[in-house]
Parts: C-alpha cells; sequence; structure tokens
C-alpha cells in the first residue's frame, strides 16, 4: 500500500507569514535645531532692550559774566541738610536775621503739596493740556511742546536745591523727583550759601 504524504511539516513551514522586521524610531531633530536659531535671531532683533534710566539735573553753567538774576517772587529755595529729615523751604531772597525757614517732608503732604502750590498756574495749563490731548483734540507733538512752554514761562516760579557737602544723593533725586511730578521745569542745583548753613544749623539744633 502505497504512502500518502500529508506534508504537515512543509506544509506548516510554508503556510506562516514572515513578521515584518521592526525599524528604529528615530527622530532627526536637525531641522528643530535651525528653527530653534532662527527663533532665537528673530527675538533678538525684534526685541526692544531696556533703556538705562536717567535723570536730568540742571546745573549752572561756571561763568565769569555778572550771574542771572531771578525775580524775588519767583525764587525758591529748598535746603537739604546732611539727614533725611532736614528739609526746610523759604520763599523769595534770603536774609539771616529775617528769613524763617520752613520745615518740610519728602511726602505728597509735604514737599510735592508746596510744589503743587506754588507750581499752580503751570500744573493748571497742563493739565488743561492733557485733557485736550486724552480727547484727542491736540496730536502728540503739540501736546509735548506747550507743556515744555509752559514749563520754562518767564512767570512760572523758579527752583533753587541747595545742598552741603554731606547732603545724601536719595535726598536730592527725591526732591527732583517731587519737581517732576508737580512739572515745575525751572530748578538748578547749588552749593549753600554760609548765611543759610548758619540757618540751617540754628534750626536743627532747637
Amino acid at each position: 500500500m502505497a504512502e500518502v504524504n500529508s506534508g504537515g511539516d512543509d506544509g506548516g513551514k510554508k503556510g506562516k507569514k514572515k513578521r515584518p522586521k521592526k525599524g528604529s524610531t528615530r527622530i532627526d531633530m536637525t531641522p528643530m535645531v535651525d528653527l530653534a536659531f532662527l527663533l532665537l535671531t528673530f527675538f533678538i532683533l525684534a526685541t526692544t532692550l531696556s533703556k538705562p534710566k536717567t535723570m536730568e539735573i540742571v546745573y549752572p553753567k561756571d561763568s565769569k559774566d555778572t550771574p542771572t538774576e531771578i525775580n524775588d517772587k519767583l525764587a525758591n529755595t529748598i535746603l537739604l541738610g546732611e539727614k533725611d529729615d532736614q528739609v526746610y523751604f523759604y520763599p523769595g531772597k534770603f536774609k539771616l536775621d529775617t528769613t524763617q525757614l520752613e520745615k518740610i517732608n519728602l511726602s505728597k503732604d509735604g514737599l510735592r503739596k508746596l510744589l503743587l502750590d506754588r507750581n499752580k498756574n503751570v500744573q493748571d495749563v497742563i493739565t488743561k493740556l492733557e485733557e485736550q490731548y486724552k480727547n484727542h483734540q491736540i496730536a502728540d507733538t503739540t501736546f509735548k511742546r506747550l507743556r515744555s512752554k509752559a514749563k520754562g514761562d518767564d512767570k512760572a516760579p523758579f527752583f533753587i536745591v541747595k545742598t552741603v557737602n554731606k547732603t545724601k544723593y536719595k535726598t536730592v533725586i527725591d526732591v527732583i523727583d517731587e519737581m517732576n511730578v508737580s512739572n515745575v521745569g525751572k530748578y538748578a542745583v547749588l552749593d549753600m550759601a554760609e548765611a543759610e548753613k548758619i540757618a540751617l544749623k540754628r534750626e536743627t539744633k532747637e
């Protein structure tokens, strides 16, 4: 009797499907690096770098000519001593026997109130200009020009900040900050006269 080959083994091998080989999952990061450098370059070129903050301090020019005369009615003097609380004010021309120093502080109710009261006419003009600017009645350049003109008006008060050798720099900056807030455009920083030093010492001792 002839044997029948069922082909069990061979048929089984032929019937199986070969599994595909798995490739490695590798991501090419080269384009990402290029994109990162492009973005970095864009932000560097587009970003506005912070500008150093400066403060304008008006000092009188050294001159051998006759010094500029200031109307006594417009003159206002602020004396700064060695300590933070040694801030005094007097209007007009200084006279050792008759001038009385008024002690003030650097708060809103102190120096700022005094500056706003003395600079009321200029402040009123600037307030009206600000309203016109907010309502788009005047252009930005016109607003700045008229504001500068109001600050430098001939009838605007003039403030003189006088210091001693040991006056703190921070105190001077605080006073100038208050002047800028109060729209004072005419001021200067000077050394204190000997007569004023005597009056200041007399006030601080009391």
